[in-house]
C-alpha cells in the first residue's frame, strides 16, 4: 500500500529520484514509526508523515516524522551526534540492526499552561522548557544555549516576575476552537509565520486560561533550560519554580499576541 509520505523537494534532491520513488510507492518506508519530533508512534499508512533527512559530515540518515509536528525537510548535524544516534540503535557499535530510523537526539519542547498572578491580577502563562540542552545550531559542546537564543529573539531575561513582560511582535500563541495549537514565530524574509513549537494534537486550556487569554489578548510565555522548573502538578508550585528559576538568572519571558480564540 502507498504510504502516505512527504517528500520535500530538499530531500528528493539529497536522496535522488529513484529512491524518493521507492519510498512513496511504500517499498523502503516504514509503516509505523517513532516521530522524529514529538517521539510519539506513527503510521504512514494512516497519517501523513515528512521525510526528514538527517545529514553529517560523512553519514546521512532518513528518519520520519508526523506532517503536524515537522515538514519534510533536510536538517544538518554534526557527524558525532549522527554516529552517536546509529551507536544507540545497534547497541554501542554493534554490526547489524535498523539504522535506518536512526536520529539524533533531540530536544522537544515541554510546554505547561497555567495562570500567574501578577500585581493582583491573573494572566494566562505558557511555561516552555525543553527535554535536553538546546546548543546553537552549528556548533558542538555540551553547552546550553537555550536562553541566549531567545534573548537574540527578543525575550527579556527575567530575574522576579513583579510586572508583565513587554510584548514580542511577530510572536504570537495560536488558540482555536479553545484549544492550544502552537507558537508562531516571524517567518524568514518577512513571509508567513511558522510554528516554533506545533502541539501534535491539540492541547485542553482551563476555562479560566481561555478566559483570561480572551481578556487580555495575549499570552505570557515563560522559558527556561532544562531542569530550572520540572513537570509541576498545580499552578502553585509551577509559580514557585518559575520564581526559583527568575531568582536564579534562569527565566526569560515575552507577552505574545493571541491569535485566534
Amino acid at each position: 500500500m502507498p504510504r502516505m509520505l512527504d517528500v520535500s523537494d530538499a530531500v528528493r534532491a539529497e536522496i535522488g529520484d529513484e529512491e524518493a520513488d521507492r519510498l512513496l510507492a511504500g517499498e523502503n518506508a516504514p509503516g509505523s514509526y517513532d516521530c522524529t519530533s514529538c517521539r510519539t508512534p506513527g503510521d504512514s499508512e494512516q497519517e501523513r508523515t515528512s521525510t526528514v533527512l538527517f545529514i553529517g559530515d560523512e553519514t546521512a540518515v532518513l528518519a520520519f516524522a508526523h506532517a503536524t509536528c515537522l515538514p519534510s525537510q533536510v536538517v544538518q548535524v554534526t557527524e558525532e551526534q549522527l554516529q552517536g544516534a546509529v551507536r544507540s540503535i545497534n547497541g554501542d557499535g554493534a554490526p547489524g540492526g535498523d539504522a535506518h530510523r536512526a536520529v539524533p537526539e533531540q530536544a522537544v519542547l515541554g510546554v505547561t499552561s497555567g495562570l500567574v498572578l501578577i500585581a493582583g491580577e491573573l494572566h494566562p502563562a505558557l511555561v516552555v522548557e525543553p527535554t535536553t540542552p538546546i546548543v546553537r545550531p552549528g556548533t558542538t559542546g555540551v553547552g546550553d544555549d537555550f536562553l541566549p537564543l531567545l534573548i537574540e529573539q527578543g525575550y527579556m531575561p527575567v530575574t522576579q516576575i513583579s510586572a508583565v513582560p513587554p510584548v514580542l511582535h511577530g510572536w504570537s500563541v495560536l488558540l482555536a476552537v479553545g484549544q492550544l495549537h502552537a507558537v508562531l514565530q516571524p517567518g524568514t524574509h518577512g513571509g508567513q509565520p511558522v510554528a516554533w513549537w506545533q502541539a501534535h494534537q491539540p492541547l485542553q486550556v482551563t476555562d479560566g486560561w481561555r478566559a483570561a487569554a480572551n481578556k487580555h489578548q495575549q499570552v505570557l510565555l515563560f522559558a527556561a533550560p532544562v531542569g530550572s522548573i520540572g513537570r509541576q502538578p498545580r499552578e502553585d508550585l509551577l509559580r514557585d519554580a518559575l520564581d526559583k528559576a527568575a531568582a536564579n538568572g534562569k527565566l526569560v519571558a515575552a507577552a505574545l499576541p493571541l491569535a485566534g480564540t
